[in-house]
């Protein structure tokens, strides 16, 4: 924490200005002062901290790994500080203990952010490949920014032993994309992305489909949509269900990136047969995805995608699923056309209300009272109080109190039946 601080005042000092920009010292302190103390800082200060990579003590390594982000900016601006420090990040990316590993990986965008140029670590030819790295030896100069450097490391940490490491990268990975430019991200950072999209654990699969918008924003998913798919596949079959939970609630999101074409024809029969699954808030999740993909593609792709498999859901021999049914018809209309959802879902729902289970008629009864500000007064007054009408004197009592409750907000929303 003191050298960190150490670095702040230094390079504050060598700018001229303080954290918030404030000019210090009345500009006093001339360039050769400040020349010699960033030098004594480099030569005295950085050791320290680079000296904590290689404790004996996992623990103080840890520290060193989780706050490796803060000691890159407070050193950043100071000549020659980064070619220090990166390689000492990049050891700690190499570091015996997965913890340490995965503390330095979740660290990986923020370091990669720091704008100075470092050197290439040399490269040892004809050992393991043309890309392989050693210290030792010093036959390439060449200057390239630390996200440029650290993204050659990308692929060995795809491979790592530890789940919880590659789960850590498939969360940040994606975030060097803005700032390596579309044609080194294609290059260096598409092939690791690929291989964590095939990772044998789900939790590394969601975070890497959960972090694809800044990667999208860079080059598209277009490269990554046949890789993408089997990934989706994998995770809605997940036996988890908290995973499939998840990836339920970044289908609206890769909807958006995938485009409607290949959605439509790859993913949306997947998104129906979750309204099906075991657990209840699988289920309800899997109705409000239906609200916002109708959102985002549209009434005609809910017509032609969505509901001939919500029609034949609502005929099934399992009521939790004919719930579900129902309560995806009344989310997906207030997202419709008033008279679309007039005339194709609104009768879907009423058809509801003589189901033999209570529980479902006293969903249609909250379904209709949703519906109803989408549908008008008219078709209101026409076709929803009478059904809520039967359903007030259902022999159900909860029934009964619904369809009061429904009523009430009819009449609050258009005053009493005409």
């Amino acid at each position: 924490e003191n050298c960190i601080a150490f670095g702040k005042a230094m390079t504050s000092l060598a700018k001229g200005t303080d954290e918030d920009g404030n000019e210090i010292m009345g500009g006093t302190l001339d360039d050769d002062f400040i020349r010699e103390g960033s030098g004594i800082l480099v030569k005295r200060i950085l050791p320290l901290i680079v000296s904590t990579i290689d404790d004996r003590s996992w623990r103080v390594r840890w520290t060193a790994a989780s706050k490796f982000a803060e000691v890159v900016k407070s050193f950043a601006d100071l000549p020659d500080a980064m070619d220090s420090l990166v390689p000492a990040y990049e050891k700690l990316l190499q570091d015996p203990e997965a913890e340490v590993r995965t503390a330095a990986t979740f660290n990986l965008a923020d370091v990669a952010k720091c704008k100075a140029k470092v050197h290439l670590p040399p490269r040892v030819r004809g050992l393991d490949g043309p890309d392989t790295f050693s210290p030792q030896t010093t036959d390439d100069n060449e200057l390239v920014s630390v996200a440029e450097r650290l993204v050659q490391r990308v692929t060995n940490l795809t491979e790592d032993d530890s789940e919880n490491v590659r789960a850590a990268l498939a969360m940040v990975a994606t975030e060097l994309a803005p700032i390596l430019g579309k044609d080194a991200t294609i290059h260096h950072l598409v092939p690791p992305v690929l291989l964590l999209l095939r990772d044998a654990t789900s939790e590394v699969r969601l975070n890497i489909i959960s972090s694809l918008s800044a990667l999208n924003e860079v080059i598209g998913v277009d490269l990554l949509s046949q890789s993408l798919l089997p990934a989706i596949i994998d995770l809605a079959q997940d036996g988890k269900w908290r995973i499939r939970l998840a990836i339920i609630q970044h289908i609206p999101l890769l909807a958006k990136q995938l485009g409607k074409d290949f959605f439509s024809e790859k993913l949306s029969s997947l998104c129906v047969t979750w309204l099906g699954d075991d657990i209840s808030s699988i289920r309800q999740a899997a109705a409000t995805n239906l609200k916002e993909l109708t959102a985002v593609f549209g009434s005609e792709f809910a017509i032609n995608f969505l509901l001939p498999s919500i029609a034949d859901i609502r005929q099934h021999n399992s009521y939790l699923r004919r719930l579900t049914a129902v309560r995806a018809c009344a989310l997906m209309a207030t997202e419709m056309e008033p008279q679309t959802a007039r005339t194709e879902l609104l009768p879907m729902v009423l058809e509801m209300a003589n189901d033999a289970v209570p529980n479902i008629r006293f969903n249609v009864a909250k379904g209709l009272q949703m519906m109803a500000p989408i549908c008008g007064r008219e078709v209101c007054d026409s076709q929803i109080r009478p059904v809520l009408a039967l359903l007030v004197e259902d022999p159900d009592r909860d029934v009964r109190f619904f369809a009061v409750e429904a009523i009430k907000s009819l009449d609050k929303e258009f005053g009493g039946a005409k």
